[in-house]
């Protein structure tokens, strides 16, 4: 079993049918739940979350969309251990805001994988995180 931290991007991916990165986030959590991978996230994804749904037409659903994150998610909060990671993500990486705190709570957790499209983030060196990755590069990985 795995532990595979899964960004905000994915799961709006997931949400609102995207295109393209739909059937690959949906393919992930398949594998995952085969293997019987632990999806983690965290409250910032909650959050973001509940901020991009009304940007995309979709008012009313960021409360079915934090329920369903909470229902099939662990979602890691902000602590101790993660704003010491917080502190390294800033000093090791040019990564700022919320990006650095989903790392943060990703390596405190210290997970297998931290998924994300977002390239800026891949090829990132973490401790405690063992692959930052696409949803299409994870996939693989498992």
């Amino acid at each position: 079993m795995s532990r595979i931290f899964w960004d905000t991007n994915v799961f709006i991916y997931l949400f609102e049918n995207h295109a393209i990165h739909q059937k690959e986030a949906m393919a992930l959590r398949t594998k995952m739940l085969v293997r019987g991978d632990e999806l983690i996230t965290s409250w910032v994804t909650v959050g973001e979350i509940q901020v991009q749904s009304p940007r995309r037409a979709s008012i009313g659903n960021y409360s079915k969309y934090r329920d369903v994150i909470v229902q099939t998610a662990r979602v890691l909060a902000f602590e101790e251990v993660a704003s010491d990671r917080y502190r390294e993500v800033r000093q090791l990486t040019s990564v700022r805001g919320p990006d650095a705190m989903q790392l943060a709570c990703a390596a405190a957790a210290g997970v297998e994988i931290f998924v994300t499209n977002d390239k800026k983030l891949h090829g990132l060196q973490v401790p405690g995180i063992h692959f930052i990755a696409s949803i299409a590069s994870a996939e693989h990985l498992l």
